[in-house]
């Protein structure tokens, strides 16, 4: 037997390691997270995995005598001898086949090194050093779910400091060779003073963020690539988006991971463009998303209560999160891993209701906290609207304002990971807009006062296909007034001039990054000299206050109002803000004289000269129509306002229609005495549930109402979405609201009658606390009222119970031949009916613009195409009164510059290209209400009509700037020029200029007119610049048009027709 300190000599079948080994040594402190990423650089790129700790432990578990003695180093803390570990190593790879090694956890101290080289005679090609403060060291160790069985505060200590002692001194000596190479796991946000501060690391450098919200399942993925790159141009840097618990887990344990969900694809196709990702993985998401994204059997689990200190929550949600980052990991997804996720969420707006839960609100945020950390995902974590978020989670702001959020600890950056650029919508509601000079001013105000990272949500909203959306009663649009609508095309001017405003800041990111804070001024001249009046002396005290100068800059220094002196040019960025809601103001700034409008930002990436300004709009308008599809013959029989074909009749504008029976029809249906919960008995698989009961009237009943001329009433406590009462077969009446009280009149025949009462959901709760609970249906007392002998209790009855439609148990919407369900022609001249399904057959429409089905001439129901569910419609008008004329001047809210007052809130509903073949497409419709088919129409969505005004007092174009043009102004006066930019989507030409007009023109997009001064080549040079074309530059001058009025700015104002390319003669430029 050889002595402790010696490892048995191996056999003479063992073979040599060859001279032509590759070996990387992977060291770092205990739980920094090598052990984890180690078998993902195995996966790809072939090496074979040898963790010196696994290889010990192994050992110890053996028994054998240097078993214990490992054992016993391991309690005191200390490092095993070099001669053991080595030995034990090159047994290892002396068995393996391979000649690449990746070592975890070697060389742990000189010893090791030495012994090493001198044993197995192999330099290492470099050493990956991953690099964690002892305190997330700490932490780690003993919030790690799968540990070592000595983890403990004693034994973590004296392991720590070994690290410090033994291995340092490796890295140190590798570093001197320059074989070290760091991966840093941490968020960059710790030392106070450092860089880490002020914003995200990303490859060693402070980076301003521009990030877009796109939610993967409200678009199909071949969708996907044009968000994407519509994003990327757009000027963002980031693409942000939720994990949607529900769509990957909708049965519990079973995980799905494809078509809209397909969450890796969308990821990888996000990195292949060039963009960052961050992640929300939540799993609540709110997102006016069913249920705010929790599966319905989450409600099941029992005992659960969300989002709390509660045990079976905890563990369904651990599941999940740990699910998703593994996932990601896997994919080599992550940063540090090349791939584009620089950070994630855990947790979403809980701030916002944590009180709701007392202490049991504090634990489980703190536990959340906790459970991401642990994940050892090495990328940061964000707690949105949690100002009490742990010191290694960044607390950020949701709003539509964030420039004077402050995060809990300075050591934090400043992040808006929701900046909402418009706002949901409800069904019966007018559409909200967001003013893009508003938007861009919040913007730039927050990067001007020290923000680091900002989120537009939504930059695309996109649809809530199917019964995704949440409520209850948010429309199947999520169009959210988003810089890309719904349909993929750009919502202009709002995405151009964005895009403008992120060039702005790209162009002050040097200085942006180069100082921890702005020097801030106050702009203007003293109240005494401005206003002498003493009645304007408070006003003029507020004023001071509203002309503002946030000023960036390495090494800068501003003496003085009269602002002479400043440093480096080439470091020097500054934001001139006006937050008056009415007066413009002329600032005096470094010697020059500033005008700024009122409500807007100037931004200056030179200090000196204003690139963009919020509230001025160069930027083109689109006017978006849903063109109406043309039939194909002109000689039908029957108005052809829907395009339909089929085998026997390719001008057939035929529909086929089937009754949803009010009725039991389902083999499942049950009877029990009582009323259930809405959702206990359909677990959300229908919004439909039906109660079925018999109510007998007697003679002395039918007499007492008669005499007394009072009607019998279904009443009811509390009900919400939507009931349908029947009487024997016949629909008596209907109520829709939230948690609402019912008083429904009815009439009974004598005898038995059937009582049936339809409950329907429209989008599940998804905001707030207590989730579980909310529930649908009824709640409260259910009775029969106006009965001779008083009221009936109905939940003393015994009630059957049937879940869903005849129709969505045989899924007729199905592209498959379905001979269960009775289809009928129908007639051109039928009534409107109630409870019937539709459908017919369609032709795609040529080319490549978006699909819509304008179902306005229908009442309630859902639709599919070829299967695919589009959604609930609903024809539900607005209110008149609400919208009017929208400044967008003043504080921001959902309730300001709405439209479409007095029509209905949705008619247009999204059917993606990749859902349509080139013909016989299958339509089917499901009518609640009753509506008219034969006006269904399919229409095409694009901007026909774009429009611009510039004037000489605009800026030149930013794509005309250049970091190079900041560091020393030398632009020549062409290179000044103001130009418009005229651009018809992708496609399509422009055929016609309707107006255009250099010199004073008055009026808006549609509305223009030429004012007293005009050039009279205005139309000519513009025809002969954009006819025919894309895309289009003018530049703003009278080198182009000549002078029509001397001394006076002139402006150009153009509007122009735009068609698909295809349909004229014109090359595509």
């Amino acid at each position: 037997m050889e002595s402790p300190g010696e490892f048995p000599t191996q056999k003479d079948t063992s073979k040599k390691i060859s001279n032509e080994a590759s070996v990387v040594f992977v060291l770092g402190g205990p739980a920094s997270g090598k052990g984890t990423q180690c078998p993902k650089i195995v996966q790809h790129f072939g090496f074979t995995h040898l963790c010196v700790g696994e290889l010990l432990e192994g050992e110890t578990k053996s028994g054998s005598e240097n078993g214990k003695m490992i054992r016993n180093f391991k309690l005191e803390g200390k490092i095993v001898p070099s001669e053991v570990t080595v030995g034990i190593l090159q047994q290892a790879m002396q068995q393996s086949e391979n000649k690449k090694f990746i070592i975890d956890g070697f060389p742990r101290n000189e010893e090791n090194l030495a012994k090493f080289e001198n044993t197995v005679k192999v330099e290492p090609q470099f050493v990956l050093f991953f690099d964690c403060p002892e305190e997330e060291l700490k932490r780690r160790l003993l919030n790690r779910n799968q540990g070592r069985a000595d983890d403990n505060p004693v034994t973590i200590e004296k392991r720590l400091k070994v690290f410090k002692e033994s291995t340092l001194p490796v890295i140190n000596y590798y570093s001197s060779k320059g074989k070290v190479q760091k991966a840093n796991l941490l968020p960059q946000i710790n030392a106070q003073g450092s860089v880490e501060q002020r914003a995200l690391i990303i490859d060693g450098h402070r980076r301003m963020l521009i990030s877009a919200g796109i939610h993967y399942p409200r678009a199909t993925p071949e969708m996907w690539p044009d968000l994407i790159a519509k994003s990327k141009e757009g000027g963002a840097d980031v693409v942000q988006t939720y994990v949607f618990w529900s769509g990957h887990e909708p049965v519990k344990g079973q995980y799905y991971f494809e078509g809209r969900y397909d969450l890796v694809k969308f990821v990888k196709l996000v990195g292949e463009s060039g963009l960052y990702l961050h992640l929300r993985i939540g799993p609540y998401v709110c997102a006016e998303w069913n249920f705010g994204g929790f599966p319905v059997w989450l409600r099941d689990v029992p005992g659960v209560v969300f989002r709390t200190d509660n045990a079976p929550f905890k563990e369904e949600m651990q599941k999940f999160v740990t699910k998703i980052v593994d996932l990601m990991r896997e994919e080599m997804l992550l940063s540090w891993q090349g791939g584009p996720i620089i950070m994630f969420q855990i947790e979403n707006e809980y701030g916002n209701i944590e009180h709701s839960f007392g202490q049991g609100g504090k634990e489980y945020m703190e536990w959340a906290a906790g459970m991401a950390l642990a994940l050892d995902a090495g990328v940061p974590w964000v707690m949105c609207k949690q100002t009490d978020a742990p010191e290694n989670i960044i607390d950020a702001c949701n709003g539509y304002y964030c420039d004077g959020f402050k995060p809990n600890s300075p050591k934090k950056p400043i992040f808006w990971t929701e900046d909402w650029d418009g706002w949901y919508t409800t069904w019966g509601g007018s559409l909200p807009h967001r003013p893009v000079e508003d938007l861009a001013f919040a913007v730039a105000r927050f990067f001007q006062r020290g923000g680091s990272f900002q989120n537009y949500y939504m930059y695309f909203g996109g649809t809530n296909f199917g019964r995704t959306s949440g409520g209850p009663f948010y429309i199947t649009s999520y169009d959210y007034d988003a810089p890309i609508d719904e349909y993929g095309l750009l919502s202009e001017p709002k995405w151009g001039h964005l895009k403008d405003l992120h060039a702005a800041i790209k162009l002050c990111e040097p200085a942006l990054v180069a100082a921890d804070s702005a020097q801030y001024i106050k702009l203007g001249p003293k109240q005494e000299n401005r206003f002498p009046k003493p009645e304007y002396k408070i006003l003029l005290h507020v004023r001071v206050v509203y002309w503002m100068a946030h000023v960036y800059g390495g090494n800068l220094h501003i003496q003085g109002m009269d602002f002479s002196q400043y440093g480096s040019q080439s470091r020097c960025s500054a934001f001139l803000a006006n937050i008056d809601e009415r007066q413009s103001a002329t600032v005096r700034f470094l010697g020059q004289s500033f005008t700024l409008p009122p409500w807007s930002v100037s931004i200056l990436p030179d200090c000196r000269n204003t690139v963009f300004n919020t509230a001025k709009v160069a930027a083109q308008t689109h006017i978006k129509t849903a063109e109406f599809v043309l039939p194909l013959f002109s000689n039908s029989s029957v108005p052809a306002r829907f395009i339909v074909r089929n085998e026997d009749s390719p001008q057939s504008t035929s529909w086929m229609t089937a009754k949803e029976p009010i009725s039991l029809w389902s083999e499942e249906n049950f009877t029990v005495k009582g009323i259930l919960e809405h959702l206990n008995v359909t677990k959300d698989e229908s919004d439909y549930l039906w109660y079925f009961t018999r109510i007998y009237v007697s003679d002395d009943d039918i007499a007492f109402w008669e005499k007394n001329k009072v009607s019998p009433a279904v009443s009811i406590d509390s009900m919400r979405d939507v009931l349908r009462v029947f009487i024997n077969g016949q629909l008596t009446g209907s109520v829709v609201g939230h948690w609402v009280k019912v008083l429904q009149p009815v009439q009974f025949q004598k005898g038995y009658n059937e009582l049936v009462l339809l409950s329907q959901t429209v989008g599940l709760q998804n905001y707030g606390a207590f989730l579980e609970r909310d529930g649908a249906g009824f709640k409260g007392q259910i009775k029969l009222t106006g009965f001779k002998n008083g009221d009936t209790d109905l939940s003393n009855l015994l009630w059957t119970y049937q879940v869903g439609l005849k129709g969505e148990f045989l899924k007729v919407y199905t592209t498959g031949d379905n001979e269960k369900f009775e289809w009928f022609d129908l007639a051109v001249d039928a009534i409107p009916s109630t409870f019937t399904w539709y459908k017919t057959f369609f032709d795609a429409p040529a080319g490549d613009d978006p699909v819509a089905l304008d179902l306005g001439s229908m009442g309630k129901g859902q639709a599919w195409v070829n299967g695919h569910h589009i959604g609930r419609y609903w024809t539900m008008v607005s209110k008149k009164d609400g919208c009017g004329s929208c400044d967008y001047r003043g504080a921001y809210s959902s309730g300001k510059c709405r439209t479409n007052c007095g029509n209905p809130t949705q008619t247009w509903y999204h059917v993606p290209r990749a859902w349509l073949e080139a013909s016989n497409n299958l339509l089917v419709v499901f009518e609640e209400t009753g509506g008219n088919p034969f006006e269904i129409s399919v229409k095409l969505r694009s901007a026909k009509v774009i429009c611009a005004q510039v004037s000489e007092s605009h800026y030149p174009p930013l794509r005309k700037w250049s970091q190079a043009d900041l560091t020393g102004w030398n632009k020549s006066r062409n290179d000044m020029t103001p130009e418009m930019h005229l651009k018809c989507q992708d496609g399509h030409i422009m055929s016609s200029i309707e107006f255009a007009s250099y010199g004073t023109p008055k009026g808006s997009c549609q509305k223009f007119s030429r004012g007293n001064c005009h050039a009279s080549n205005s139309s000519s040079v513009v025809t002969e610049a954009c006819q025919g074309k894309n895309s289009c530059n003018i530049a703003i001058s009278n080198a182009v048009f000549g002078d029509p009025c001397r001394g006076v700015i002139k402006t150009l104002a153009v509007e122009a027709r735009c068609i698909s390319s295809s349909n004229i003669g014109y090359s595509h430029y």
